[in-house]
């Protein structure tokens, strides 16, 4: 039989090594798995977070070992190259570091065993990712096993995956199994299939010598996402004579689905809208070395606030997760790290990842698509290597899973025309007008475009989303980091999505704020703050409640804004959240008025602010409470001033009909005179390199996409990101100047 040991505690580790220790140093420290070097450095800004080669070792005496006539090391997750040495010997490497993968050390056990994994997050060009908006942090951050069978065994060779294979088509009330493994030095073995319900009821079974057998469930139980998120087990034995010589089981579900460009997802012939989030996989202290407490909070939390759907962005996950979207029934679009900036040399990178991510994967029912790119077209989307690339994968993911459809994430400034648009199945479009510049009335005219122009291909949005902190205001506006406009923001895109059905699915970005320490801004650095949930998982903000008020029926009322206490005017607006029907509002005990549910769950109130007030927002048998206080000055408490700004949005002059620097890029271009003081800036922020490269922003060419999307920044945010991303700085008496000089300038 199959015997799994676990690996996780205490290896010697050290960072920055050259060679492989032929023991233990003794200065060496001991961590435990999962392990993360980057867990703080990478969380803290100033891009500055630690890659390159760290080394972690740990003996093992064969004597204490199960008896077995293989040894397999299994590395759930090495970021995000390693090698594997045992005793000095070089066994094993690996690129790609969100996947399972194994090495047969067995040759090298005959005395006691130094194991030693060299792991490295350094920059290269070939390993995938190497540019994106978040940390790639180092370590062993998941489980190591050592996996014990005989050499008659399941197969433990091949991209990681479980040695088993199950498809259940579904057939009108029935469903056809087909359950295949993949078996090493068979010989003359049999094998034992057996088929159970959820209540471990045997529901099929078989003996025979075949590698793949096909099984009808009658009247099956389909797995009905979170509805009803039914699964069987599928168990095989490897069979001499009497004697199991090793297993595998799985579970699955029986379920079908459709993906139609007008209706959205239909999940067992029923409309199933999809709304949910992204999520990465990182939380403060911990970086990327998540335990299995911490994912499953994260799942009851995507849970809580209704989503009904997640991208796992932008890599494979871990096991354990796609069991909970499996328990929990939620319906995944799952995909690997192409992402930003295409590498000519990373090709073979993307095809094993693909190839890793189904082979591991292929038996999740909660998997609906395979994600083959995201945001790629960075540096142009015409690159005919780009292209081929993409269909290949499109090519190697139909080959490997006939079943599921592909997918892909367009940043939304790349052309609808795009032929690299039109390769997969479906597409979802990136789309942050409202926060990046734009206004958010027109996210659903945009998708109504595409709609019109591709009627025949599904479209949805793979991301919008925008930043909120601590930072509060009664007049919230685009770029200032409150969470009155980040609540703003998601109000008016759960309007423009709930009129737009045939939408496939929609992931706001993100559940969780989450490390990206290229970010200095916000007021908080290292992070991309654009979660629903602050990335200790210790405060929902009022987003957060919004799409819960919008997409989980359980009752309930929520009241904004309960850390904006302090306000200067008389009458202030308050929000509610609620999915009941009406919500009356109280004031001191005083009824400021009710309001009906008119088909979203948003009530304002008008409610004046004199002295103390205590407010009570009533919901049939529900109430929340929170406080306001009137005061003569602006608490600045509440506003962010950016570490890295010498100047902020609200100290900057404006002159009416007249330019500043709170105007848009796109805005200034059109003036003449301002697009000459807009290219003496770009001069001094993007100098050239020696051999004349094009001018780049945090890796990215300037482009005419990139052009297009910076239209729609403030020259003032751009100045102040391009001090956490490109190192550029200017002096408060230079931004002064060249807002006098701004001024003096007619808009066009």
């Amino acid at each position: 039989m199959r015997t799994i040991l676990n690996l996780n505690r205490k290896w010697a580790f050290a960072k920055g090594i050259e060679e492989i220790p032929s023991q233990i140093p003794q200065l060496w420290n001991y961590v435990n798995l999962p392990h993360s070097w980057n867990a703080i450095d990478g969380q803290d800004g100033d891009s500055d977070y630690y890659r390159g080669t760290c080394c972690y070792l740990k003996e093992l005496d064969p004597m204490d070992l199960p008896k077995a006539d293989r040894y397999y090391l299994e590395l759930r997750g090495a970021n995000s190259s390693a090698d594997v040495y045992v005793n000095g010997k070089h066994l094993a490497h690996h690129d790609g570091g969100y996947s399972t993968w194994r090495v047969d050390i067995t040759e090298q056990l005959s005395a006691k065993a130094l194991i030693a994994v060299a792991v490295d997050n350094a920059p290269n060009q070939t390993v995938y990712p190497q540019v994106a908006d978040f940390t790639f942090y180092g370590g062993l951050y998941r489980d190591m096993n050592l996996i014990c069978v005989a050499d008659s065994h399941f197969d433990l060779d091949y991209y990681g995956g479980p040695g088993i294979k199950v498809t259940p088509i579904v057939d009108g009330k029935n469903a056809n199994v087909e359950v295949a493994v993949f078996v090493t030095n068979q010989g003359g073995n049999t094998l034992r299939y057996i088929l159970t319900d959820a209540a471990g009821n045997t529901v099929a079974t078989a003996e025979t010598a075949d590698t793949k057998v096909s099984f009808t469930i009658e009247s099956a139980h389909l797995w009905h996402g979170r509805k009803d998120p039914y699964l069987y087990t599928a168990a095989v034995e490897l069979m001499a004579g009497d004697t199991v010589l090793d297993n595998v089981s799985t579970r699955f579900g029986c379920r079908s689905y459709e993906i139609d460009p007008e209706k959205g997802f239909i999940l067992n012939g029923e409309a199933y809208p999809l709304r949910g989030v992204s999520r990465h996989q990182d939380r403060w202290g911990f970086g990327n070395a998540l335990l299995p407490e911490h994912h499953k909070e994260d799942m009851e939390l995507i849970c809580e606030v209704g989503a009904t759907t997640i991208r796992l962005a932008h890599y494979q996950h871990d096991q354990y997760f796609y069991d909970l979207c499996d328990e929990y029934g939620q319906i995944i679009w799952a995909e690997i790290p192409y992402i930003s900036q295409h590498m000519a040399t990373g090709r073979e990178n993307t095809i094993s990842q693909t190839k890793e991510l189904i082979t591991q994967n292929y038996n999740h029912p909660s998997i609906v698509v395979w994600g083959l790119s995201n945001e790629i077209s960075m540096k142009g989307d015409r690159d005919p290597d780009l292209i081929e690339n993409h269909n290949i994968l499109n090519d190697l993911v139909h080959e490997m899973d006939k079943t599921r459809l592909t997918t892909m994430a367009v940043v939304s400034p790349c052309p609808i025309d795009s032929p690299y648009v039109h390769i997969p199945d479906t597409v979802s479009d990136t789309h942050y007008v409202g926060w990046y510049g734009g206004d958010t009335s027109q996210n659903g005219p945009w998708f109504d475009n595409f709609h019109a122009l591709y009627p025949s291909k599904p479209i949805g949005i793979s991301e919008y989303g925008c930043e909120a902190l601590n930072w509060h205001t009664s007049d919230p506006k685009q770029g200032d980091y409150t969470e009155e406009y980040q609540a703003y923001y998601h109000e008016e895109l759960i309007k423009q999505i709930a009129e737009r059905p045939y939408l496939w699915a929609t992931h706001v970005w993100n559940m969780f704020d989450f490390g990206a320490d290229t970010r200095n801004e916000g007021g908080e650095n290292g992070q991309n703050h654009k979660g629903l949930i602050t990335i200790d998982r210790k405060y929902k903000k009022d987003s957060f409640y919004a799409y819960k008020a919008w997409l989980n029926p359980e009752p309930m009322v929520h009241i904004c804004g309960k850390r904006y206490i302090d306000r200067v005017e008389d009458v202030t607006k308050v929000t509610v959240y609620s999915n009941q029907p009406e919500v009356e509002l109280f004031v001191n005990g005083q009824s400021v008025g009710k309001q009906q549910n008119n088909g979203l769950p948003f009530f304002y109130f008008d409610v004046p602010n004199a002295g103390e007030s205590k407010l009570v927002a009533v919901a049939g048998d529900l109430r929340d409470e929170s406080t306001i206080r009137k005061v003569d000055t602006f608490n600045e408490d509440y506003r962010l001033r950016e570490k890295t700004a010498v100047l902020n949005w609200f100290d900057i002059t404006e002159v009416e009909g007249h330019l500043s620097l709170n105007d848009k890029i796109g805005d200034i271009l059109a003036a003449p005179q301002g697009k000459q003081v807009f290219g003496m800036l770009m001069m001094k922020m993007m100098p050239k390199g020696e051999n004349g490269e094009p001018a780049k922003v945090a890796g990215f060419e300037m482009t005419d996409s990139m052009m297009q999307m910076m239209a729609s920044f403030t020259l003032i945010r751009m100045i102040t990101m391009a001090g956490g991303m490109m190192g550029a700085s200017f002096t408060k008496e230079e931004l002064l100047e060249m807002n006098t000089m701004l001024n003096a300038i007619p808009k066009a």
